[in-house]
């Protein structure tokens, strides 16, 4: 009887042993790759349409950082957007500063999302700022497009029926405060 427990046991041990090395080396099928993909798409991107009608809405439930620099930022950004520079200029990152970068992301409210945005789609800076935090446990969306599409591409993005309802200019703000939406008509 003895010896029969522990063929059991040590067939229960053995067989979930090989269970969890299989699983942790087997190839994921497309169909899982496909699911793991939209499952981080939707978890870290944010789309433009929304942001747009919630600034519209005065329902801003997202803290929006606007991640250029400084100069930039003054000069125009998206209404409701506060700025924490990873450029010191136009022309130069300050990724170095981990330590101001952090700070300033880890002292906003931890009671909404935050969302990031930089120069245009393909810009990395959002992406490295994003990793710079999440390596501190701090995590941020990423708006699914960048202050060019968002200022001068306006109609790629917003429905074509709302094309000569909304007018970028009402959702842009100039100067060094984040501003408020109140549309010009």
């Amino acid at each position: 009887m003895t010896t029969v427990i522990i063929a059991v046991v040590l067939g229960a041990i053995t067989g979930v042993v090989t269970t969890y090395v299989l699983l942790q080396f087997s190839e994921p099928t497309n169909n899982q790759l496909m699911k793991d993909f939209y499952d981080t798409e939707n978890a870290v991107h944010v789309s433009p349409h929304s942001l747009r009608k919630a600034i519209q809405a005065n329902e801003l439930s997202v803290i929006l950082v606007d991640v250029r620099s400084q100069q930039e930022y003054e000069h125009e950004h998206i209404t409701g957007a506060i700025n924490i520079p990873a450029y010191r200029d136009p022309d130069h990152p300050a990724y170095y500063d981990v330590e101001r970068i952090v700070g300033a992301f880890a002292a906003l409210p931890k009671d909404k999302d935050i969302v990031v945005y930089c120069y245009s789609i393909p810009c990395m800076t959002g992406r490295k700022i994003g990793k710079m935090l999440a390596e501190k446990d701090i995590y941020v969306k990423h708006l699914g497009i960048g202050w060019n599409e968002w200022r001068y591409f306006w109609k790629t993005w917003n429905h074509e029926h709302e094309w000569n309802s909304t007018r970028v200019e009402d959702y842009v703000t100039k100067g060094s405060v984040p501003g408020m939406f109140t549309a010009q008509g």
